[in-house]
């Protein structure tokens, strides 16, 4: 099954400018609403990125087209591209289950299977084709998630839905590591969790994009601020403005952009 997923996702050079997805005039609708207005973006390679904007903005709408989840919704459509290592997912011969392998996604509730710690890692791997080395791999995964130290001697005894809140999120995270993703995408991953955890994820997104790309939506922009290298900045389905995140929250280009990190709307 995973020779056959490589050969409709093979790797070829990086796009341009060392970005590692790009979406080229993107648009989705929902049914005949449009949620997605012809967004063009690259997306830096082992940064972190942030999505923000208002509350109905498209946010979570763009960050679900990156790896097609949003292809579980019977009334989408799309059109334009978004491409991976130069290819359009959304390209007929494409496996939507190997972009998402690929791809790995977080989401804003944490979202742990009601199994062992164990078996919320390994059983991934094995719905994923991986029959080898198992139990090293969900160990690496636990210790790249920061999460390896608090659970090692509860890997069979608790199930994940036994951990804090932010215990869980970062479960969810090693999960979506365990299968070797180039990307991760991350939506809203500490908007439920307390100060103390919200930091914790913080800290390991840091980390993180030592070997990923990272792609965060938030909607608290002290967030954005603190932990991205890139922001996009969407409104009302389209994209305002993009660039490094010092400058656009020091001296963005566009005043849409300063009227809604000064917090003039919103």
């Amino acid at each position: 099954m995973i020779a056959k997923q490589e050969e409709t996702l093979e790797v070829h050079s990086q796009p341009e400018s060392g970005s590692i997805l790009q979406t080229q005039e993107f648009s989705l609708w929902y049914g005949k609403q449009q949620a997605l207005d012809r967004i063009s973006l690259k997306i830096p390679e082992q940064n972190v990125t942030a999505i923000i904007g208002p509350s109905g903005c498209g946010k979570s709408t763009f960050i679900r087209s990156l790896n097609r989840m949003n292809d579980l919704i019977p009334s989408v459509r799309v059109s334009g591209q978004v491409l991976f290592h130069n290819q359009d997912i959304y390209a007929g011969h494409i496996d939507p289950v190997e972009v998402r392998r690929r791809i790995g996604m977080v989401f804003q509730k944490p979202n742990p299977f009601p199994k062992s710690i164990y078996e919320n890692l390994a059983f991934g791997l094995r719905v994923n084709g991986y029959r080898s080395r198992i139990r090293e791999r969900v160990e690496q995964s636990l210790r790249r998630a920061a999460l390896w130290d608090e659970v090692k001697d509860h890997l069979h005894k608790k199930t994940g839905l036994d951990l804090s809140g932010g215990q869980q999120q970062r479960l969810c995270i090693a999960r979506a590591l365990a299968i070797e993703p180039e990307v991760l995408l991350m939506d809203e991953p500490c908007s439920a969790l307390d100060p103390l955890a919200t930091a914790k994820i913080e800290d390991l997104i840091h980390q993180l994009k030592q070997d990923y790309s990272v792609i965060i939506v938030t909607h608290n922009m002290q967030q954005a601020a603190r932990v991205s290298d890139y922001t996009a900045f969407l409104y009302l389905g389209k994209l305002i403005e993009f660039g490094k995140t010092a400058q656009i929250f020091e001296n963005p280009d566009k005043k849409q952009t300063e009227d809604y990190i000064t917090g003039k709307f919103g």
